[in-house]
């Protein structure tokens, strides 16, 4: 009775420990499948620097090198002979620090005023600005070249940067999170308190917003430098082109130096990668706001 009374004890305590083996080669496996999905989403980043330290032939070789080689001096190099790099990235900064400034601002103010007012014709305003949001932006092309001419902007850094300064899809988002994060008590408080509508906006809804707003700066911030089919058709002065542009220009019709090819584009996602770095808490709490109450 004694070695049952044992071995029922032992098999009670094994129990747990049972139930949690297979939790944890289940959270092994889930572990496993995320680190084989970040390699393969960080392969070709990968791939691109090494392709920056080789030939332009090594594109062409079976099996491709997958280590760095001994030529990244040199394609940076003739990069920086090629393309006045310096000075396109300095005028992208512009465009894209400039873009995204504006765009905050009247993206959030409009859709704080959507969000938390009432006004005649409110409705069919933000359903007007939601059909814009549908339109494909290269229907604007035409218009906004002509307009730009009209305007004597072509060949200069504004007719890319007027263009951008305000989007629907910036005041879509923020008007959802400004109903969803600012409590209308809050807005008839301050109301009561003698605020006006833009000390409501900067003390009230700017500080509950900031994870939307920030991923709305970076996700403009990042498109702005990027973009490269508006800046190719409004500019025409060398010393006013854009990075993506500039960079455009190494591929020529005599052939296409792929090692150089690479290096361009290693010097164009740089900055990206380091502005990423700087907001990503707030790029990722903006992403997954709402998706857990």
């Amino acid at each position: 009775m004694i070695t049952n009374l044992a071995t029922r004890t032992s098999t009670t305590a094994n129990a747990p420990e049972r139930r949690r083996r297979p939790f944890r080669v289940g959270r092994m496996i889930r572990y496993l499948l995320l680190l084989a999905g970040a390699l393969l989403s960080i392969f070709p980043f990968y791939w691109m620097v090494v392709l920056s330290t080789h030939r332009s032939a090594a594109i062409y070789e079976f099996p491709p090198p997958l280590v760095p080689g001994d030529r990244f001096a040199e394609n940076f190099t003739k990069v920086m002979d090629t393309v006045n790099v310096w000075a396109a990235m300095g005028n992208t900064l512009v465009v894209a620090a400039s873009v995204t400034f504006f765009v905050l601002l009247i993206d959030s103010l409009a859709a704080f005023a959507f969000a938390k007012f009432s006004f005649p014709g409110k409705n069919a305003l933000f359903l007007l600005v939601m059909l814009t949001f549908l339109l494909p932006s290269e229907l604007a092309t035409i218009p906004q070249f002509l307009m730009m001419t009209e305007l004597g902007w072509v060949g200069e850094l504004k007719a890319v940067i007027v263009p951008s300064l305000a989007g629907a899809f910036g005041i879509f988002w923020l008007r959802q999170f400004f109903q969803n994060s600012v409590r209308t008590e809050l807005i008839e408080a301050a109301t009561l308190d003698g605020c006006g509508f833009f000390r409501q906006y900067l003390h009230v809804a700017v500080p509950s917003a900031r994870p939307a707003i920030a991923f709305l700066g970076m996700f403009t911030f990042i498109g702005a430098w990027n973009d490269f089919m508006w800046p190719l058709i409004v500019l025409n002065d060398p010393d006013r082109l854009t990075l993506q542009v500039a960079l455009s220009q190494l591929q020529t019709t005599h052939g296409t130096d792929y090692g150089m090819l690479m290096m361009s584009a290693l010097i164009a996602v740089v900055p990206l990668i380091l502005v990423f770095i700087i907001g990503a808490k707030q790029f990722i709490a903006g992403i997954t706001d709402g998706a857990v109450k």
